[in-house]
C-alpha cells in the first residue's frame, strides 16, 4: 500500500527503492526527510535576518510537516508537545536549586515511556517519535540547567555556565523554534538554548574587534550568515556515500548472518571478522545519518563555530556528532568513545557529570556512576545495550592500566619520542582496540539477552576472557614488577603522567574512577617504599604533604 498522508505515486516510489535497496519505507522517508532539509535550510538562511518570527514560525511548519506528511505521526506531536510544555513550564515556576534536578526527571521518565513502547512493539525499522525524544531530551534537560545557572550569581559559576547562562526566558516562540529545529529533529545533533538564540539573534556571526578584515567570512548581499554551501555539500556527499557503503555492507553483514546456523560453519578467526564487519556495517548508517543531518544544520548557519585564528579558515564544526575516521583507527578506548556521539558526550559531561560533583570538589565515583547510569537508560531499556555498556567501562580500565604501565616501555625514558618497538605496540593496541569492541558492541546492534549471549557464545567469550585474564594480571605482583622496572628504566628522567583514560569526565556514560586512581598511586609508592626497604635503603612511608606530593607525581597532575 501507498505511504500514509503521501500522494501515492511518491508513496509508489519508496515502495519502489524500498525493494530495491531493501530498506523499509520509513527509512527511506527518513533520509528523503534529511536530504528535503538542505534546500529548506537553504530557504531558512535566506530569510531576513531582521525577522527572527519568521523564521521560527518556518521552522516548526516544516517539523510539522516532516512528524505528519511524511510519518502521520500525530501522537508524535502530542509526546514532543507534552515534553516541551512540561520542561518549560518547570524551568518559569519551579525555582531553587532543585528545578533542573525536577525538569531532569520529568523528561527523563516521559521518554522512558516511548522507550518501554518502542521495545515492546519491536518495530526496529519502522520510525516512531523515539529518536526525536531522545534528542529533545538532551535539549531540554540542558535548557533546565541554563536557567538554572542564568538565576545565580555569576560569581558562582564556572567559566562554561557563564557562557551558556540564560537571563529570561525566551519567547515560546523562540523555544518552539528551538524545539523544533528540522535538520536536526529526528536524529540530533542536540544543542543549547543559546547556541540557537545566537544563531536566529545572528549574534553568532558578529566579527572579532580586531579581526583582519581580508579573514572575515564572506557574505551574500546583507545577510551577516557565512557561506555555507560548499562544506555543507561535502557533509552531504559523505553522508550519501556512507548511507551506499552501509546499504552494501549491511547486505553481506547483519544480525541475521550472525545468528544464523550458517555463522558456525566458518572458522573462528572467520566468525570475528564478521562479527568486526557487523559492527562496521551498523556504524556506516550512523556514519552516514549524523553526516546528513550536520550538513544541514551547517548550511542554515548553525554549524558555524567562527574563525580559525592561525589558518583564517572558517570553522563549520560546531555540531559535528562524529568523526568517523577517528573511530575506526583509535588504539584506544578513550580515542574510540570520545569521536562517537560526540553531542551526547558533551550532554552528559555538562549536566550530569559536573553537576552532581558539589562546589569545590573534584568529580569522582559519584559523578562517573550518576552519568553512566543517565547514559544507559537514555538509550533505553534493552538488555544489550547494557551487557555493552558494563563490559565497556571494564574496557576502560584495562585500557588505563596497560597506556599507565607498559605503553611508557615503548617511549624514551624522557616520554617524548617512541622507540623503535613502538610501531608494534600501536598495531597490537589497533587490533585489541577494534576487535575488543566489536565484541562489546554486538549487544548494542543485537539489543535482547538471548541473542546477544548466543552470539558472545559462537565467538568463545574471547573479550570476558581478555578482560578478566587482563584484571587478574593487574591485580597480581606483575603490576608491582612492571611499577619497578618502570621507575628504574625512567627514573630520574621523568615522573609518569596520568593516562588518557583517567583525565576528564567520563565518556558516552562509561566511568572513570579518580578515586581508583590515587587509591593505586598510594599502592604503588608504598610497594616502592617496602622494595627500598628490603633493599636496605633507610626510607619511611610519606604521609600528609609528603604524601600528597609523591600520589601528585605519580598521577602527573594535581589532586
Amino acid at each position: 500500500m501507498p505511504s500514509a498522508r503521501l500522494p501515492a505515486h511518491i508513496g509508489q516510489a519508496f515502495e519502489y527503492l524500498g525493494g530495491v535497496t531493501g530498506a523499509s519505507i520509513d527509512e527511506l522517508k527518513l533520509i528523503a526527510s534529511f536530504l528535503l532539509s538542505y534546500p529548506l535550510a537553504g530557504v531558512l538562511k535566506r530569510i531576513p535576518d531582521a525577522k527572527p518570527y519568521q523564521k521560527n514560525l518556518f521552522i516548526i511548519s516544516v517539523s510539522l510537516f516532516y512528524l505528519v506528511g511524511l510519518f502521520d505521526l500525530w501522537s508524535g506531536i502530542r509526546t514532543l508537545l507534552i515534553s516541551s510544555v512540561g520542561a518549560y513550564a518547570i524551568a518559569a515556576y519551579v525555582d531553587g536549586p532543585l528545578m533542573p534536578w525536577i525538569g531532569f526527571i520529568f523528561v527523563m521518565g516521559h521518554m522512558s515511556v516511548s522507550h518501554v513502547y518502542r521495545q515492546f512493539a519491536n518495530a526496529p525499522d519502522k520510525v516512531d517519535i523515539t529518536g526525536a525524544q531522545m534528542v529533545l531530551a538532551m535539549k531540554l534537560t540542558a535548557f533546565c540547567w541554563n536557567v538554572h545557572d542564568g538565576r545565580l550569581p555569576e560569581k558562582d559559576l564556572a567559566d562554561m555556565q557563564k557562557e551558556r547562562a540564560l537571563r529570561q526566558l525566551p519567547s515560546l516562540l523562540d523555544f518552539a523554534g528551538y524545539v523544533l529545529f528540522f535538520p536536526s529533529l529526528f536524529a540530533g545533533p542536540s544543542f543549547d538554548y543559546i547556541d540557537y538564540q545566537r544563531w536566529i539573534e545572528t549574534t553568532m556571526f558578529e566579527v572579532p574587534v580586531g579581526m583582519d578584515p581580508s579573514k572575515v567570512a564572506p557574505t551574500r548581499k546583507r545577510r551577516k550568515i557565512p557561506r555555507s554551501g560548499r562544506p555543507a555539500s561535502w557533509k552531504a556527499v559523505a553522508g550519501l556515500i556512507w548511507i551506499f557503503l552501509f546499504l552494501k555492507f549491511s547486505g553481506w553483514y547483519n544480525s541475521d548472518l550472525v545468528l544464523s546456523d550458517q555463522y558456525m560453519q566458518y572458522g573462528f578467526l572467520r566468525r570475528v571478522w564478521i562479527l568486526e564487519m557487523l559492527g562496521f556495517s551498523t556504524r556506516l548508517k550512523y556514519y552516514g545519518v549524523w553526516s546528513l543531518t550536520e550538513g544541514a544544520c551547517i548550511l542554515s548557519g548553525l554549524g558555524y563555530k567562527g574563525i580559525d585564528a592561525k589558518t583564517g579558515r572558517v570553522q563549520w564544526n560546531r555540531l559535528q556528532n562524529v568523526n568517523p575516521w577517528g573511530i575506526e583507527s583509535a588504539q584506544n578506548t578513550r580515542a574510540y568513545l570520545e569521536n562517537w556521539n560526540m553531542n551526547t558526550n558533551n550532554w552528559l559531561r555538562n549536566y550530569m557529570y559536573l553537576r552532581v560533583t558539589p562546589k569545590g570538589k573534584k568529580p569522582g565515583f559519584r559523578a562517573s556512576l550518576a552519568t553512566f547510569t543517565t547514559s544507559a537508560f537514555w538509550h533505553g531499556f534493552y538488555p544489550g545495550y547494557y551487557l555493552s555498556f558494563v563490559l565497556a567501562a571494564f574496557l576502560q580500565t584495562i585500557a588505563k592500566n596497560f597506556r599507565r604501565h607498559v605503553r611508557p616501555f615503548f617511549l624514551t625514558p624522557d616520554g617524548q619520542r617512541p622507540t623503535p618497538y613502538k610501531r608494534y605496540y600501536d598495531i597490537i593496541s589497533y587490533l585489541v582496540t577494534q576487535l575488543a569492541f566489536c565484541f562489546t558492541t554486538a549487544p548494542f546492534v543485537l539489543l535482547t539477552m538471548p541473542d546477544s549471549l548466543l552470539v558472545w557464545t559462537r565467538v568463545y567469550f574471547y573479550a570476558i576472557i581478555g578482560v578478566v585474564a587482563s584484571m587478574a594480571f593487574f591485580a597480581s605482583p606483575a603490576k608491582s614488577w612492571l611499577t619497578q622496572r618502570l621507575n628504574k628504566r625512567n627514573h630520574p628522567m621523568i615522573k609518569r603522567s596520568a593516562s588518557q583514560e583517567t583525565i576528564g569526565a567520563p565518556l558516552m556514560g562509561l566511568p572513570n574512577d579518580p578515586g581508583r586512581d590515587i587509591d593505586e598511586a598510594i599502592r604503588e609508592v608504598r610497594e616502592e617504599v617496602e622494595a627500598r626497604t628490603r633493599r636496605g635503603t633507610n626510607v619511611i612511608m610519606p604521609t600528609g604533604q609528603d604524601l600528597k606530593v609523591a600520589v601528585e607525581e605519580k598521577l602527573g597532575k594535581k589532586i
